[in-house]
């Protein structure tokens, strides 16, 4: 195994911070893993084990046809010959896209070299290549060919035969293992390519509770014809799992409403959060049940918002949660959110 660098966003350790000692109302809201079959199928996230063949533009507008939905996306493009990982939102459930598109990846790669390296060779090359990297996206990509910075957590050797070089690779949104794959052969003067690439995880969704379309249409039908729900449940995942990786702020009540209207958040509507907290990072925030209410970035680190005792703690950028949930009794600054 290669030395690693810093650790992927879904192994990070994160310690509670309590504000407030509070309590939710259970007359509000819900648990988010007890919400009835009906409200899961029109706000979801589904972890889709995508074959290699279709688009991933394909496998969500099969899931929206499946589902009868209004509309469904994707949480980070798979090119068609790559198989593996692809999280599917459902609906409004989509607006957390982007979050998830940031929560890093991980793939199993074959590489194949061009010439011939030494085992010591191809470990140095594989060190070199982790941590922070820059990288030109490839000419077929659809986004402009500019220097970017991407990180590289960490690149375990698995197996190695002959010129055929199979790595387990730990990293940031928005990477080209392609082109890391190029990169890696022209540091070793022997040039290499990527032969056959599946992504294991996108953020924090993995291949070991991924389902295949086949099982989702077999567990729908079965609903549909039986009213028997356990097997689609296994399937359609609320949203909050689509932002397990993200720092995490806990709401009182009586904040929750201002924020569903696109307020923003101040400190003393806050009951407690995660240390992992960061300034002009983006954050969660969520009930005191567990239930996701927004998204936004934080003008503030955690310790700061603990010993505040006023100020706007969180710009709110994506509201998720329906008005009217909770009641209507905090007010704070407001602004139109995305």
């Amino acid at each position: 195994m290669i030395a690693e660098a810093v650790k992927p966003p879904w192994e990070l350790e994160r310690r509670i911070l309590v504000r407030i000692d509070a309590e939710s109302n259970p007359e509000y809201g819900e648990d988010p893993y007890k919400r009835p079959i009906e409200k899961l199928l029109n706000f979801c996230v589904i972890n889709i084990d995508k074959p290699r063949g279709p688009t991933s533009h394909e496998v969500a507008f099969t899931i929206k046809e499946l589902l009868r939905a209004e509309r469904a996306g994707h949480g980070g493009t798979l090119d068609p010959a790559v198989s593996g990982v692809l999280p599917i939102l459902v609906n409004d459930a989509t607006k957390c896209a982007g979050a998830v598109m940031k929560g890093g990846k991980e793939y199993v790669c074959v590489m194949r070299l061009h010439g011939d390296v030494s085992d010591q060779e191809l470990e140095e090359a594989l060190r070199f290549f982790t941590g922070e990297i820059y990288q030109v996206p490839p000419v077929r990509s659809s986004v402009s060919r500019t220097i970017r910075m991407r990180t590289i957590y960490r690149i375990e050797l698995l197996e190695r035969d002959g010129r055929n070089v199979l790595f387990k690779v730990a990293c940031s949104g928005g990477t080209y293992i392609r082109k890391l794959c190029h990169d890696i052969g022209l540091y070793l003067k022997c040039g290499a390519h990527m032969q056959e690439l599946r992504r294991t995880r996108a953020g924090p969704f993995s291949e070991e509770e991924c389902y295949t379309l086949l099982d989702l249409y077999g567990a729908l039908k079965e609903y549909r014809e039986t009213g028997n729900e356990k097997s689609l449940r296994s399937i359609l995942k609320p949203i909050e799992e689509a932002v397990k990786h993200l720092p995490k702020i806990y709401l009182l009540d009586t904040a929750v409403d201002a924020i569903c209207h696109g307020a923003n958040l101040a400190v003393g509507g806050i009951a407690k959060l995660e240390d992992s907290v960061k300034k002009d990072e983006i954050v969660a925030m969520m009930t005191l049940k567990g239930e996701l209410v927004a998204l936004g970035k934080s003008r503030m680190d955690a310790y700061e918002i603990l010993e505040k005792d006023r100020g706007i703690a969180v710009d709110t950028e994506r509201v998720i949660m329906p008005r009217g949930t909770y009641p209507p009794i905090w007010k704070g600054g407001r602004r139109k959110a995305k």
